[in-house]
């Protein structure tokens, strides 16, 4: 995995904190990847390995195109490193 994308509505503080989540949980599990965040509007340009946010907003940027991880819950490390896992 090279390039992980956390995509949020705003390019606010919800995708700030999943991308710490992201990195940590990607230490723990000794994957390198190179990991940011953006809005939803910019993801849509943007190339990415991975794309990572709430399912809501998944479903949107699903194009059968891209590599989506929809959470079901954006702050549970276990389903993020299982995530991390399937596309490592």
């Amino acid at each position: 995995m090279k390039k992980i994308l956390v995509v949020c509505g705003n390019r606010l503080g919800s995708s700030f904190m999943i991308e710490l989540n992201v990195k940590n949980a990607l230490q723990d599990l000794g994957i390198e990847a190179d990991v940011s965040h953006t809005d939803l509007t910019a993801s849509k340009t943007e190339k990415a390995d991975l794309y990572v946010s709430a399912k809501d907003l998944m479903d949107v940027l699903d194009d059968r195109t891209r590599a989506v991880a929809k959470l079901a819950n954006i702050f549970d490390m276990q389903e993020l490193k299982s995530v991390l896992q399937q596309y490592a």
